[in-house]
C-alpha cells in the first residue's frame, strides 16, 4: 500500500511533514487568511492526507503573518445567489479536521486575530495556542447574519457566558488572548515569537506517544462531549480495546521500565 503524499498544486494553502509533524499555513495573508472556495478544497484535501498518510501523527495549523489566524470566509468569493434553507450547504462545512474524518491531534496556533468563519477550524481543533496579540470575535450579528455554525462548535470548548457575549456583541468588542485563556478556549497564551516553538514542543510530545492510543484516546473525548456519561462509558471498552492491545501493554510496560522523560514542561 503506498504512503499518500501531501497535495500538490497548493495556492492558499502550505503543507509540510517533519518526523511525524504535519504543518498546514492558511496562505492568503493580504485578506487576512479568509477562505475562498480554493481555500475551502484544498483544505479538505490536507485533512484527507493528515488522515491517509501514516507518516502524520499530529498537525499544527497556523496563519500566514502575524495579522491574523482566519477571519472566516472570503465575502469577496460569495457568489450571488439567493439563500434557500432548505439546499444551503454550509461553506466552512468541509474545512474543519473532524468533519474529513481525521482523528489525529490537532494543534491551533492562533498567530492573529480569529473570527467568524475561522471558529470552524477552532472548534474543530484539539489544543489551542495563542499569541498574547491574539484576538477573538464574532461579526455575524453586526453584519445582519445569524450567528448559528460557529457558537455551536465553540459550545463545551469555553464558558457559556463568554460565547453568548462575544456572539451578541458583534465587532463592538474582542476578546483578548488572555480572556481566551480564561474562557477555556484557549489552553496557552505566549509571545507571538514563541508560538510556533511551544507549539511545535507539544506536537513532539504527542508524536512521541504509539498513534493508535492517542487517536483512541482523542476519539474517546470527542465521543464524551456529544454524548451523556452513560453513553460515553457504554462505549470505554470499546475505544479501550481500539486502542490498547496485549502486545500493547507489554511493549508500554517495558518502556515504563527502561525510559523515563529527560525532561519535561511545567504550564
Amino acid at each position: 500500500m503506498s504512503t499518500p503524499s501531501a497535495p500538490s498544486g497548493l495556492e492558499t494553502i502550505v503543507c509540510s511533514i517533519t518526523d511525524g509533524i504535519a504543518r498546514i499555513t492558511l496562505n492568503r495573508p493580504e485578506v487576512h487568511n479568509a477562505f475562498n472556495l480554493a481555500m475551502q478544497s484544498e483544505l479538505a484535501a490536507a485533512w484527507q492526507w493528515c488522515r491517509d498518510d501514516e507518516n502524520v501523527r499530529v498537525v499544527v495549523l497556523t496563519g500566514a503573518g502575524d495579522q491574523a489566524f482566519c477571519t472566516g470566509i472570503d465575502r469577496g468569493d460569495i457568489p450571488d445567489t439567493e439563500y434557500d434553507p432548505f439546499t444551503y450547504e454550509d461553506p466552512g462545512r468541509k474545512i474543519g479536521p473532524k468533519s474529513q474524518q481525521l482523528w489525529k491531534p490537532v494543534i491551533a496556533a492562533v498567530n492573529g486575530m480569529a473570527c467568524a468563519g475561522g471558529f470552524y477550524l477552532l472548534g474543530e481543533s484539539d489544543i489551542i495556542v495563542a499569541a498574547d496579540s491574539a484576538t477573538f470575535f464574532d461579526p455575524h450579528v453586526t453584519y445582519m447574519m445569524t450567528s448559528a455554525f460557529e457558537p455551536i462548535l465553540l459550545m463545551g470548548r469555553m464558558a457559556f457566558g463568554d460565547l453568548v457575549r462575544m456572539s451578541l456583541v458583534g465587532v463592538h468588542e474582542r476578546m483578548s488572548a488572555q480572556t481566551a485563556r480564561e474562557a477555556g478556549l484557549v489552553t496557552e497564551v505566549v509571545a507571538l515569537d514563541e508560538l510556533l516553538t511551544v507549539s511545535d514542543q507539544i506536537a513532539r510530545a504527542i508524536a512521541a506517544s504509539p498513534p493508535v492510543s492517542v487517536q483512541a484516546t482523542l476519539r474517546t473525548l470527542w465521543a464524551a462531549r456529544s454524548l451523556s456519561s452513560d453513553q460515553a462509558l457504554a462505549l470505554g471498552n470499546v475505544f479501550l480495546q481500539l486502542g490498547t492491545s496485549a502486545t500493547a501493554l507489554r511493549e508500554g510496560q517495558e518502556t515504563f521500565a527502561r525510559r523515563k522523560p529527560d525532561t519535561w514542561r511545567l504550564r
